[in-house]
């Protein structure tokens, strides 16, 4: 196994995309999945935006693919927001966001160079709560990503979704936490049916996974491996602590009014995200966490899995602490924990990537028109 370890940018919203580069250095990491999210989007825990996509051409794309050549280093894009639900002005948003982040990647070579776009497709709750809401969300995810995945087929761009619930997508009292369609195994292979095209597949995030009491070795023997293009190092330690003796693992934690509560002697729901028992982490940093990473990473190579490893941190102890050293500190370790894993043991180095990729192309690419979800949907 030879897979190159990247870092995700979104720990990053303070620095440069030169300075990020920098610090992906120093941590040994041969990529990027540079975070693109809509300067004027509605989510606040998310806010990183590491190109200027309102004035990103053909001269800008030759810049960056011939900056990370010098660098030696790889990319992707990525922003992760609601595309089918939420507010119906900020999801179109979303959505016209998401195209202009295609257009980036086909003017950077797209999957010829391994160059995708991650992005959520998120719930539509309207929908949701009615009887047959999962298969209505279903039939509104065609409706919607179709002519989008169309669309980046014919720039030859690939869209990989991440398979986060994102259970603090709703507030606090509201009775769900599956707020993002791609959280399941089922729905992600029901997607592929209703849309077959090649032009989109899946960023696998395990730690999901692991906090609904997952085996994310099974996922992955029964995920189609041509529609697994990275996969994201985010680590869960699961809690047995007072919110799963009362609630239990199977719901999420309900909110009710705080007196009731604390009359009753039970614990309240603190707030948006806190619905389930576990903990972010990063492997190997902290302590241990509640997944066997050498049984996953060994279920990987079994399959063939070739592709980056992009370490996503929103650990608690490290870049949620808002320390750039703490943060510093927990991509080092996690890198550490998964080089003995993917990488060659090379003598008197240690365990080290062997980088036989080509530089990428930077010659002409055909540009094309920004586009929008009306001129899509007509």
């Amino acid at each position: 196994m030879n897979n190159p370890i990247w870092l995700m940018t979104s720990a990053f919203k303070r620095y440069s995309l030169d300075e990020i580069i920098q610090k992906a250095k120093e941590v040994g990491s041969q990529g990027l999945e540079i975070c693109v999210f809509p300067n004027d989007g509605s989510r606040s825990d998310h806010v990183a935006t590491h190109l200027d996509y309102d004035h990103f051409g053909p001269e800008q794309a030759k810049k960056l693919l011939e900056q990370f050549n010098r660098e030696g280093l790889r990319f992707s894009i990525g922003s992760y927001e609601n595309l089918i639900g939420g507010d119906p002005q900020e999801r179109v948003k979303n959505q016209n966001h998401l195209l202009k982040l295609i257009r980036i990647a086909h003017l950077c070579g797209g999957s010829k160079q391994d160059i995708n776009v991650g992005t959520f497709v998120g719930y539509n709750d309207e929908l949701g709560v009615q009887d047959g809401g999962f298969e209505k969300n279903l039939y509104e995810y065609k409706r919607i990503f179709e002519p989008i995945i169309k669309y980046a087929e014919d720039l030859g761009v690939t869209i990989t979704y991440e398979n986060c619930p994102m259970e603090g997508w709703r507030a606090k009292s509201w009775p769900f936490t599956f707020n993002n369609l791609p959280g399941t195994l089922a729905a992600r292979k029901l997607m592929y049916t209703l849309i077959p095209s090649k032009a989109h597949g899946e960023t696998y995030d395990p730690s999901h996974d692991v906090w609904q009491h997952i085996n994310p070795c099974d996922v992955i023997r029964h995920t189609d491996l041509s529609r697994l293009h990275r996969v994201h190092v985010k680590a869960t330690r699961n809690l047995n602590n007072a919110s799963s003796i009362y609630w239990g693992a199977m719901y999420p934690k309900q909110y009710v009014n705080p007196e009731l509560a604390q009359a009753a002697g039970i614990p309240n729901v603190a707030h948006d995200w806190d619905r389930h028992p576990y903990e972010a982490m990063l492997p190997g940093f902290g302590g241990n966490d509640s997944m066997d990473w050498r049984a996953f990473l060994e279920t990987l190579m079994e399959v063939g899995f070739d592709k980056p490893f992009v370490i996503e941190n929103e650990a608690a102890n490290s870049a949620h602490t808002g320390n750039i050293g703490a943060t510093m500190q927990g991509f080092r370790a996690a890198t550490l924990c998964l080089s003995p894993i993917v990488w060659p043991l090379k003598e008197e180095v240690g365990y080290q990537y062997q980088n036989n990729l080509p530089d990428y192309e930077t010659g002409e690419v055909r540009d094309v028109p920004v586009v929008t979800m009306r001129e899509l949907l007509g």
